[in-house]
């Protein structure tokens, strides 16, 4: 379905997109439609439980799960982005994306990702602070130092998902182009326009540059800062408290950094590869279920919190006692 387009070239625009998804037999789509459908739900589940555990007791009020609460509410949002459309593409034979709800995927998806690189990067500095200035902690990672920080990750993220859409939504996209992938990605719409699309890749490229690799030298200049006030403890316990202190993030920001570092320093190159679908669906659907079970199996107060939380919602609101705020 297209529609003409006034201008000097007389050229048509197109209105609608193809999601050509994962090309497997019906049977195959049933299976995988079962699978990412239960994912999607446990992910929902598991990150909600950790927010109204975090919310709910007294002794997680502190900057490390209020952090950890803002993680797990992006999360629920980054994988809606993407599963129901994905979902209802898997047991449709139309797979076709309007241009406004594939540019709205796109902007929001492109928002929750770089809001969760800036957020993993917080993440490290406060556990910078609190190992390596334990005794200054309270005054430096005060509530409205820790609400200018989750503030500033969105907005940063709003920010260049705006100026990443101004450039690739202005691209010609001719006739109903076909994408090989399952959602509306940066790198498949670069290469299915119809123009020269390096003005946009350019503007991504830097973008993506300034999102990866300063809150990457964050992290790694935290966590060095970190090793070495670890490795100065005297205690064998010592050292093992401090560190479980900040293990769960660090597998946390190896997995996201590691899946998604390639796809985003150069998009247009990486679609050129079919393992693209496979690294994205790492970042979209893995690691994000993933996630809450890390902090859970790593973190002895997430896990003691979510105990509470799950028989309170268990034997309902009127039969317990609350819990401290």
């Amino acid at each position: 379905m297209i529609i003409k387009v006034p201008d000097a070239d007389n050229f048509t625009a197109t209105t609608q997109f193809i999601l050509l998804g994962f090309l497997t037999r019906p049977a195959f789509q049933l299976l995988l439609f079962s699978v990412f459908l239960v994912t999607y739900l446990l992910t929902l589940v598991e990150n909600l439980l950790i927010i109204l555990a975090i919310h709910s007791d007294g002794q997680l009020h502190k900057p490390m799960y209020f952090f950890l609460s803002h993680l797990s509410f992006l999360e629920m949002w980054y994988v809606t982005v993407i599963s129901p459309k994905m979902l209802v593409n898997f047991l449709s034979k139309d797979k076709s994306i309007s241009f406004n709800g594939c540019m709205t995927q796109l902007y929001f998806f492109v928002t929750f990702v770089c809001t969760e690189y800036i957020l993993l990067a917080v993440m490290a500095f406060d556990r910078y602070v609190a190992i390596c200035n334990p005794l200054r902690y309270p005054v430096i990672m005060t509530n409205q130092l820790c609400g200018i920080l989750a503030g500033g990750c969105w907005f940063c993220g709003l920010m260049t998902a705006m100026i990443k859409m101004v450039f690739i939504a202005r691209l010609r996209y001719c006739g109903t182009p076909r994408i090989n992938h399952y959602f509306c990605d940066i790198s498949p719409l670069l290469n299915v326009s119809c123009e020269d699309s390096s003005q946009a890749e350019l503007v991504d490229f830097f973008l993506a540059l300034m999102v990866i690799a300063v809150p990457l030298c964050v992290v790694v200049t935290s966590y060095v800062t970190i090793l070495i006030a670890i490795l100065k403890i005297p205690s064998a316990q010592g050292r093992q408290k401090a560190f479980s202190t900040c293990a769960s993030h660090l597998a946390v920001v190896t997995l996201f950094y590691s899946t998604t570092l390639f796809t985003y320093a150069r998009p247009k190159l990486m679609y050129a590869y079919n393992s693209n679908k496979v690294v994205s669906v790492l970042y979209t659907v893995i690691v994000p279920l993933l996630n809450p079970i890390i902090y859970c199996l790593r973190n002895r107060d997430v896990k003691m919190a979510l105990k509470k939380t799950i028989l309170c919602i268990r034997s309902g609101p009127g039969e317990d006692g609350g819990f401290s705020s």
